[in-house]
């Protein structure tokens, strides 16, 4: 069970993520699609969004990583794979099929809740179908 401090580092995590997604409109699906289109008219800015992400964890990365463990934990959770198998690239094709379709990725989508459309509340209600669907088909053994 988490503790009180590792509770306020997630509620600290999500309000900034949600923010962040916010003012870089993240959660605008006219730019997101925009950004989608690139043989079209392809809006460059969410690159920025991007490039502010990765360089970001690239830097911290750095400092973070080495320490024996986090600041709120035991220890760090971080993949155990790095291989790439057929899952992985179907989930990745499905994955980019729904995200160019809506316009939404999952965190947006629930940030976008805000707004108060229907838009975000179909996406969300669809992702917890396809969640349980996949939980469902049992994909994951093996």
């Amino acid at each position: 069970m988490m503790n009180n401090k590792q509770n306020l580092i997630a509620l600290f995590s999500g309000l900034l993520f949600g923010l962040g997604l916010a003012i870089s409109q993240m959660i605008d699906r006219e730019r997101v699609l925009g950004f989608l289109d690139v043989v079209g008219k392809w809006d460059v800015t969410l690159m920025f969004v991007l490039g502010g992400a990765v360089g970001v964890t690239l830097i911290s990365f750095r400092f973070i990583l080495p320490l024996e463990h986090p600041f709120f934990d035991r220890q760090f959770y971080l993949p155990k794979r790095n291989d790439i198998d057929t899952k992985l690239i179907l989930g990745a094709v499905i994955f980019g099929i729904g995200w160019g379709i809506s316009g939404f990725c999952p965190g947006p989508a629930v940030v976008s809740l805000v707004q108060l459309t229907l838009n975000p509340i179909i996406f969300i209600l669809a992702f917890i179908g396809g969640s349980l669907a996949y939980k469902s088909l049992k994909i994951d053994k093996g």
